[in-house]
């Protein structure tokens, strides 16, 4: 705690230094008004008020963009050809430094005056559904329907519509922009890309990160933390009749799931758990050899977060020892118990300069101010003590991870905007 109030610290301090885009301040309390007023400053640059124009009138190619990009399968981890159509939007951009690396994140760089301050500005390439998914995009009047067009081929459209913008009206930042399309950020992908971001890829060199994510004009600052099993109960299986009597890996997995469906979690801080698959089983008249679940634990709180967890682990040994001990260990069962996902809860105070910068990007646009909670690739520089947020690409979403997925464009070119603002904004020293 100490090291992230000491991060805190100096990035108030340092938040804003003297540049052709903003005014330099003395102080931490400066600094902090200067970060709540900069949206409107920003916007009284020729430069800037020139890219904002920009964005507008390039919408209508930007959509093109976010309907081809979801027409391009990603399902989980297997997000490679969407990642070599981005890799080559990157390249025509103009970018430097276009690359893939070694998890599937794509990499473009945006050299600023300085290499730092930097910031990575991001969007994730994968969706949640799997391979065979017929992907095609339909488009009528604002609308386009299609799985995953607002989570996240939004917001890798919208990534694109920054750089454009950016470089349309030859904005010169003084701080370096890395560009990013993450893998791994749905389901069991367990944030992957992000987390190799920041383990290897560009270790120690991020200092503000943001991810566009979905639909809408919110401002996610805290991260919802989550853990997420696999759990297998074996034993030897055998004829529904002529074994009878042995211990059943279904039945061991009937009382994991009513112990979870009983427990009690605080409504303040949201905390939630979800038994989401269950499998097992070769016939009606078979005593299973396997029976498995899979689950889903949530909350902003680590502390809470924890205490589900726990609880958990030891309805699963509960329910192993209670089918052995009903069948006098006849076919004894065993289990496996498996992590399959480990998102860290974090929190980006509201106070923080970069949550008042896009509060002040958002307002100085006359659009309404939002501030949520969710699970994005955030969590992880959340939970480091770096500096992030998530916003939204703009437009209206509905259907979300569903095959009807439906973007609704109108304004839409507003939330780009607001994208283009933050960036310029966290660009600066």
């Amino acid at each position: 705690m100490v090291g992230k109030a000491r991060v805190r610290r100096r990035v108030m301090r340092g938040w804003l230094g003297a540049s052709a885009l903003c005014v330099a301040v003395a102080g931490a309390a400066g600094a902090q008004e200067d970060a709540a007023g900069l949206g409107a400053r920003l916007k009284q640059d020729a430069a800037v008020a020139a890219a904002l124009a920009a964005v507008e009138a390039n919408e209508p190619r930007l959509l093109d963009d976010q309907a081809r990009l979801c027409e391009v399968p990603a399902p989980p981890f297997k997000e490679e050809r969407r990642a070599a159509l981005y890799k080559q939007l990157f390249e025509e951009a103009g970018l430097v430094n276009v690359r893939i690396d070694k998890v599937g994140n794509v990499l473009g760089e945006r050299p600023g005056l300085q290499p730092r301050p930097h910031l990575v500005f991001s969007a994730h390439l994968d969706t949640v559904f799997p391979e065979g998914t017929d992907v095609r995009v339909t488009r009528e009047g604002p609308y386009l329907r299609g799985p995953g067009i607002g989570d996240d081929c939004r917001g890798l459209a919208v990534v694109l519509g920054v750089i454009r913008a950016l470089n349309a009206a030859k904005v010169v930042t003084p701080g370096t922009i890395t560009f990013v399309g993450t893998v791994g950020e749905e389901g069991l992908g367990d944030l992957r890309g992000v987390k190799h971001l920041f383990a290897e890829e560009l270790k120690g060199r991020i200092d503000r990160f943001v991810s566009v994510d979905g639909t809408g004009l919110g401002i996610t600052h805290i991260g919802v933390g989550s853990r997420r099993y696999r759990v297998t109960y074996t034993g030897p299986g055998g004829h529904s009749y002529g074994a009878f009597g042995l211990a059943n890996p279904i039945h061991a997995l009937g009382r994991a799931i009513a112990k979870v469906a009983d427990f009690q979690v605080p409504v303040e801080p949201k905390t939630t758990f979800n038994v989401g698959r269950i499998g097992g089983g070769t016939s009606v008249n078979s005593i299973a050899f396997e029976a498995w679940l899979e689950v889903d634990m949530r909350s902003a709180d680590p502390a809470s977060l924890k205490s589900v967890d726990a609880s958990f682990l030891k309805a699963v040994e509960t329910a192993l020892a209670e089918e052995n001990e009903r069948w006098n260990q006849r076919g004894r069962l065993s289990v496996d118990v498996k992590l399959v996902g480990d998102r860290p809860a974090g929190r980006t105070p509201e106070s923080a300069p970069i949550v008042q910068a896009a509060v002040s990007v958002t307002r100085a646009l006359g659009l309404p101010v939002q501030l949520d909670e969710g699970s994005t690739d955030s969590n992880i520089p959340m939970s480091l003590g770096v500096p992030a947020v998530t916003i939204d690409g703009g437009g209206r979403g509905s259907g979300a991870h569903s095959l009807g997925e439906t973007f609704d464009s109108t304004d839409s070119w507003k939330g780009t905007q607001r994208a283009l603002l933050l960036a310029i904004a966290l660009a600066q020293p």
